[in-house]
């Protein structure tokens, strides 16, 4: 196991930032720029959002953009699409209300993590699609470097698991597949990027190549000991340390800029961080023990485990949640790969329903599952179980079942699959929450809120903020420019819409689970 340098050792406590508002005097121009812009490129789409520093949301735009399913398991994403649809959405907010943007202190970014790509040095631009978190092309590389012993190594250094859900089997592929690729980044005329990295280079016309670590950590390249790229895993999977950008804190500066002139006037790049960790941050996560769940395209639930790597053990992620004043506060997650993405599936490959917002309505239209279990395995199956070659399965049908069963099960496998993490995340740390805060577009069903709660037997408290991810970015924007002074101002920020106690009798849950556990068991 590998050893966290002393210096790294802190105490728990909130951090303190200076005040850099008070150096300016009352009455400027500097003291008038009290809202943040934020960016949020999630897996389906771009939004701009502009916060003020109560974390109030006050505009919005967003697009979407193509998902490009080359081949059975493959996920792409056309950057230049991306970087466009930034753009567009930024024009858009800064057109409807420029009363608002004239006030903006800085621009911060919130993105989806373990995507990446490769682009042009000089242009930015994309060298190809960039390959998504979702895409299993990676999974017979980590077979044969877990076969070859690399895996314990890799797990002590990144705190992940050698799986195709990080960033380095995918840029391996791209290497050992597109030789004129892998001789640009050996001769430094094309760079590596994670989301973040593409568009603050974007932003700021190739002046800055940078991320953060809450970014850098999920790329299977990253030592979370030494909180820097890592020479034997760069290595191992044929990446030049020289096309990796640099490392800073979610607060630091990112440079400045105008959007190509979308912008009245040119702001600083501050507070940059993946969606999950921002999304624990923004719900005031900021101590031992805290939990949070989003309900996205995928899942992520993390628990807040302080200021030491976690020993590893089998099932656990252990990840960087923050980096504060060169501070690391670290997490453990369980990750799941098909969420809200199930009920797409349902609506767009078998037809059977026309919107998400019917789904909880028919799943009350039956009293229970009938015994159905949808197990989600469209790209493998993440913690607890690891298994990249799992396939999805509808399980318990018979002549009985309904339309309305399968939608139920569907729902249920997103409560089953937070209850497999969060029973994991109990019995490696020891560590029982109370309770566990809820964020993402899934909130807004609330059946399937009750039924997490019913599972995990802990109340769950839904974020008054649906958009706690680009939230947590501008916060984290807000405290690098000085507009809050320490975390607990980020706590004191976060609010609860709706919370949900357990009502289902302990033991009922527990037969329900076991059904999930035994259906589980039949697809791996």
């Amino acid at each position: 196991m590998l050893k966290i340098p002393s210096a790294r050792k802190f105490s728990n406590f909130h951090y303190a930032f200076p005040r850099k508002t008070a150096k300016t005097p009352p009455g400027s121009s500097r003291s008038k720029h009290v809202n943040i812009l934020s960016i949020d490129q999630s897996t389906s789409a771009t939004k701009a959002i502009v916060f003020n520093e109560r974390g109030e949301l006050l505009a919005k735009a967003s697009r979407s953009h193509e998902q490009i399913y080359p081949q059975p398991g493959w996920v792409e994403h056309n950057a230049e699409e991306i970087w466009s649809n930034t753009l567009a959405v930024i024009e858009e907010v800064a057109r409807r209300h420029p009363e608002l943007v004239d006030q903006i202190a800085c621009l911060s970014i919130t993105n989806q993590r373990e995507t990446t790509l490769v682009f042009d040095r000089d242009s930015g631009q994309p060298i190809g699609n960039a390959i998504v978190w979702q895409c299993r092309r990676g999974t017979e590389l980590c077979e044969q470097l877990a076969d070859a012993g690399h895996g314990d190594y890799v797990s002590e250094a990144t705190g992940l698991k050698l799986d195709p859900y990080f960033s380095a089997s995918k840029l391996k592929w791209i290497i050992d597949n597109k030789p004129h690729i892998a001789a640009r980044l050996q001769d430094g005329t094309a760079l590596i990027a994670t989301i973040d990295t593409y568009l603050i280079y974007r932003l700021t016309n190739g002046k800055v190549f940078a991320t953060d670590s809450t970014n850098a950590c999920r790329t299977l390249l990253y030592n979370i000991h030494d909180m820097d790229w890592d020479p034997k895993l760069c290595e191992l999977f044929s990446v030049p340390r020289q096309s990796l950008p640099k490392v800073r804190d979610a607060s630091a500066e990112f440079g400045t800029t105008d959007a190509e002139g979308k912008l009245p006037r040119s702001i600083p790049i501050c507070g940059v961080m993946g969606d999950s960790q921002a999304s624990l941050f923004a719900l005031g996560c900021h101590n031992v023990g805290d939990a949070k769940v989003t309900i996205g395209t995928g899942s992520s639930l993390l628990l807040n485990v302080g200021n030491d790597v976690p020993q590893l053990r089998e099932g656990t992620v252990a990840t960087v949640a923050w980096s504060l004043n060169d501070e690391p506060t670290y997490c453990i997650e369980g990750i799941i790969n098909y969420s809200a993405a199930t009920i797409e599936w349902l609506k767009n490959q078998l037809g059977l329903i026309a919107n998400a917002s019917e789904t909880a309505e028919l799943a009350t239209s039956v009293p229970d599952n009938g015994g159905v279990y949808l197990v989600p395995a469209f790209a493998g199956l993440s913690a607890p179980y690891w298994d990249p070659n799992a396939r999805a399965a509808i399980l318990g049908m018979t002549a009985h079942s309904s339309k309305a069963h399968v939608v139920r099960a569907a729902l249920e496998s997103i409560a089953y699959q937070i209850r497999d993490a969060f029973d994991m995340m109990q019995k490696e740390t020891g560590v029982t929450p109370t309770k566990i805060h809820a964020d993402g577009g899934g909130t807004s069903n609330e059946f399937l809120m009750q039924f997490i709660a019913d599972m995990l037997q802990i109340p769950l408290h839904v974020s008054g903020v649906a958009e706690s991810s680009p939230l947590g970015a501008a916060m984290a924007g807000a405290l690098g420019q000085g507009m809050l002074e320490n975390t607990q101002a980020v706590s004191n920020i976060s609010s609860v819409a709706k919370s949900y106690r357990p009502q289902m009798e302990r033991a009922v849950a527990q037969t329900l689970y076991t059904g999930w556990q035994d259906a589980v068991k039949r697809v791996l």
